[in-house]
């Protein structure tokens, strides 16, 4: 059934329809919270709260544009705006981004022969890669996520952040210039002339304990191994390293407990849960 059918029968009070708008768009909130604040928690957190505006506004859809574009409106909405969220930032700019990936480089060779390596490897080009995007104006960010990473078409990306196409490209290609040009100068994996390779950086992560075979956030058997991705880099054009390194990071699934949470919340209706639009 299309999820259109789902809502109209959702805002007549079915709860099984609500429960499969849920699980139609939990992922896609999921995937977008955690790009523009890389930190699970944090990104579970948000899902949680926009699925909840979802939920208590779900009357207010107009059925005027896609139902996921008006999903992806919130979810926007509350990522750019929600004050718990923007006090969140940690102020990072490309210049602090850079010293820091510059710092701490070493050959760990005996690193390389634990089973862990591979994986804590491609943790690092995760996470490195998701964090790179904090460095931009939140704005920008998710100009970037939409336009260049969910390849939105301008005309839906800019009616999810209700400004004009101009303005969307304007902040689509500041953004994308500063990802380039940082991507070029400072990651191993796009330019051979870049100080940082991830096996360099590897062994100071681990001390600063920002990677940690304990807790494997982002590195799994469905994303794309950091051999992989550095083969494909090797092949790719020059100019389409950065988007191709971004583009790399494929969807996670929302967390098994924010599931729970959410079909708890839908299963006690929608009335209770009211709340202004």
């Amino acid at each position: 059934m299309e999820i259109e059918q789902l809502v109209k029968q959702a805002i007549t009070g079915n709860k099984t329809a609500l429960e499969g708008v849920t699980a139609a768009i939990q992922d896609k909130v999921y995937y977008l919270a955690l790009r523009m604040l890389v930190n699970p928690e944090d990104a579970k957190d948000a899902t949680q709260e926009i699925l909840i505006k979802v939920i208590t506004r779900l009357s207010s859809f107009r059925f005027e544009s896609q139902f996921t574009t008006w999903v992806h409106r919130l979810a926007a909405n509350y990522l750019l705006t929600e004050k718990k969220v923007l006090n969140k930032d940690l102020g990072l700019n490309f210049d602090l981004y850079k010293q820091d990936l510059e710092s701490d480089l070493q050959e760990q060779s005996e690193l390389k022969n634990k089973p862990s390596y591979p994986i804590l490897l491609n943790e690092l080009r995760i996470s490195c890669t998701m964090a790179m995007l904090l460095c931009l104006k939140p704005a920008h960010r998710m100009a970037y996520i939409l336009g260049d990473i969910y390849d939105m078409e301008h005309s839906e990306a800019s009616a999810i952040l209700d400004i004009s196409k101009s303005n969307f490209r304007q902040q689509l290609s500041r953004a994308r210039t500063k990802v380039v040009a940082f991507t070029q100068s400072s990651c191993g994996l796009v330019s051979s002339c870049a100080k940082c390779r991830c096996e360099k950086k590897l062994a100071g992560s681990i001390k600063r304990n920002r990677v940690s075979a304990d807790h494997i956030y982002f590195a799994s058997d469905k994303q794309f191994s950091y051999q992989e991705i550095k083969n494909s880099l090797t092949q790719t054009q020059q100019e389409l390293r950065t988007l191709a390194l971004q583009q790399s990071i494929q969807y996670y699934k929302s967390p098994i407990e924010l599931s729970e949470t959410i079909e708890a919340l839908v299963s006690e209706g929608l009335n209770k849960h009211k709340r202004p639009a």
